[in-house]
């Protein structure tokens, strides 16, 4: 006899906890699946335990900026401590949601989910039947396609590796590349970076990644851009990356080498068709209300859906959408205004909003004030050299555009702005705002 519940979630973490919590809340059968232990990339193998090794790379970059400032002695990173630290937050993780789900009602299943019909699919050879389906199974490293790619590894190995190999080369140029190139180098390693196209980080404006770019080769980082990596061959001491720039041929000798190129919605191993679910280039085929255009009773959120950006806020969005349109009819669409994206670099660089671009190519009248500024005192009483900012500003109504930040504190200031775009403040609504002084806020006025 099948399982049978109201919903049937694929997938552990914030967007399909979020929508699990607020199904079984109204009353509603819920059932959890996950392969992997509970939690999601999140929590386990992206953002939290990202942080956390990045903290301890920033109390190395602060120290060194302040030498010849105050700031004396050794420093340096016990790699295996940091690691363990790492786990303080991590190894509790899926037995404290796996708990929750229980006092909460919701039963919970392990291993792979594959639909065995439209409302139907099999899990730990047991058939389950759902009213609804919500497929919230997260991203996955997408293949690089290249000879010796088995030797590559991936976002979550990274953050589990226990010692630090000295040689490490990053295949890619987005977020994960720049933020781990900057852990690792920062901690002692020496760090190349091959990114196929002609800059780094192209989801943040152009001009602020130019100031930014300096930062990471000051930390020995290797960036090689218009590097296009061709095979990757195992050698006596490690693995050698054969690429090519420009047609010239290259080779960079590496103990450890990291995949950063892209990742895509986890739906391979789901069966989607046995199921009649729409799907077209690995991406599920949605209406506007997150839901299958072919099957409805089957919902998408966070990264398998990829409707907004991969980002933790916009899962946790997707999850409360899905959740009040399975209970209660479709009358929600998910609202991504305003959503603020940060590279957690050293210093990070942020944005919420239009690029200016965007705001170009949409024909607005807009006022843009741009400048680097490390003689600012956020700047200057960090030892800063990096620090800058472009703040769009709409001509008509005076409303926040666009804001790209990078420098010191960035990753908080640029949450003021998502604000201010996302419940429509006004550039004088900000400027004639208090702000604790000093800080990074008390600098806003001065950007509009």
């Amino acid at each position: 006899m099948p399982d049978t519940y109201d919903l049937v979630v694929i997938g552990a973490g914030t967007a399909a906890r979020v929508a699990a919590m607020r199904v079984r809340k109204a009353g509603k059968s819920v059932a959890v699946i996950d392969c992997r232990p509970y939690g999601g990339t999140c929590a386990l193998r992206g953002c939290d335990p990202k942080k956390m090794l990045r903290h301890g790379a920033a109390v190395i970059d602060d120290a060194r900026r302040m030498r010849s400032n105050g700031v004396v002695g050794k420093d340096c990173i016990d790699w295996r401590e940091l690691m363990a630290f790492k786990r303080t937050f991590t190894d509790p993780v899926p037995g404290k949601h796996e708990r929750s789900y229980h006092e909460a009602g919701v039963d919970t299943y392990h291993g792979p989910a594959r639909f065995t019909g439209a409302n139907s699919l099999v899990v730990e050879g047991k058939t389950l039947v759902g009213g609804h389906f919500l497929v919230a199974s997260g991203a996955e490293p997408v293949p690089l396609g290249l000879p010796g790619e088995e030797h590559v590894i991936d976002n979550e190995a990274f953050l589990a590796i226990e010692s630090l190999p000295r040689r490490i080369v990053i295949v890619g140029g987005g977020y994960i590349a720049a933020e781990f190139s900057t852990i690792a180098a920062n901690a002692g390693a020496q760090v190349t970076i091959l990114q196929r196209g002609p800059r780094m980080l192209t989801g943040f404006d152009p001009d602020l990644v130019g100031w930014l770019m300096p930062r990471l080769r000051d930390a020995g980082i290797d960036v090689q851009l218009d590097t296009e990596v061709e095979a990757i061959d195992k050698t006596g001491d490690g693995f050698s990356v054969r690429a090519s720039t420009g047609g010239v041929s290259k080779s960079f000798a590496a103990d450890l080498i990291v995949h950063a190129a892209g990742r895509r919605p986890a739906l391979e191993a789901l069966d989607l068709d046995a199921a009649g679910i729409a799907h077209e280039r690995g991406r599920l085929t949605l209406n506007e209300h997150l839901q299958s255009v072919s099957n409805p009773a089957v919902y998408a959120a966070g990264d398998a859906a990829q409707m907004g950006p991969p980002l933790t806020p916009v899962s946790s969005h997707d999850g409360k959408v899905v959740a009040g349109n399975m209970l209660e009819g479709n009358h929600l669409r998910p609202d991504y205004r305003g959503i603020p994206s940060v590279a957690f670099t050293l210093p990070p660089i942020a944005s919420v909003g239009l690029s200016e671009a965007e705001a170009r190519e949409r024909g607005l009248r807009f006022r843009v004030k741009s400048n680097l500024v490390p003689n600012w005192y956020s700047a200057r009483q960090a030892a800063e050299p990096v620090y800058g900012f472009k703040v769009m500003v709409d001509e008509g109504d005076d409303r926040v555009l666009g804001a790209h930040l990078v420098g010191p504190h960035v990753d908080e200031v640029i949450n003021l702005f998502a604000l201010a775009i996302r419940h429509g403040l006004t550039a004088d609504d900000l400027k004639s705002t208090m702000f604790a002084y000093p800080s990074g806020a008390s600098d806003i006025g001065y950007m509009l």
